[in-house]
């Protein structure tokens, strides 16, 4: 190749690497310098969350565990045979039976925990992108490595070979040798 035809395919290689997202340059970068690319992006990513992020994070956690379901269960109970059983025995119900205000308490919880919730997953919905890009970015080198190793070993292979012909050469010439001189 020229130097004319280098310096072009420099310059390519070059402008198609500037191109490219910071990201991926950093992957080559990583590769180049022989550097560790795992971390753990859970730590990096809950080391961003603000307060409210992580109290939203909290929320859906608990909302959705099965201390929320028997502590809520317990409260419906409760405020059924109150205003039902013990309330209505001497006539002073501030519920009565088709429970407005229960209705009104838990519409209101509803409304404010279901966008928490939505917040959360939205949150963990970006989470597990940046872990399928971390694995991704993990796997393809643990790829080129594993290309890199295939090389090398193909590498000594063929050296091995060549040195075990090189050693079967020179024992038929030793044995031609012998065979010369025991014919004499």
């Amino acid at each position: 190749m020229n130097n004319h035809s280098q310096e072009q395919f420099k310059k390519f290689l070059i402008e198609t690497y500037e191109s490219l997202p910071k990201q991926e340059r950093d992957f080559i970068h990583h590769i180049m310098e022989r550097k560790h690319i795992t971390r753990n992006k859970n730590k990096e990513f809950d080391d961003q969350l603000t307060f409210g992020q992580r109290v939203a994070d909290k929320v859906a956690a608990f909302g959705g565990s099965w201390t929320f379901i028997i502590i809520f269960a317990s409260i419906l109970i409760s405020w059924v045979v109150l205003n039902s059983v013990i309330l209505a025995k001497i006539n002073d119900t501030f519920d009565p039976y088709p429970y407005i205000l229960l209705n009104l308490f838990l519409s209101m919880l509803a409304a404010i925990q279901a966008p928490v919730i939505m917040m959360s997953q939205n949150r963990q919905a970006v989470k597990d992108r940046l872990d399928a890009a971390h694995d991704y970015e993990v796997n393809l080198k643990a790829e080129l490595e594993i290309a890199n190793l295939h090389q090398k070993m193909d590498e000594l292979r063929e050296k091995q070979w060549a040195e075990l012909v090189e050693m079967q050469q020179e024992q038929i010439r030793l044995l031609t040798k012998l065979l010369e001189e025991k014919d004499e």
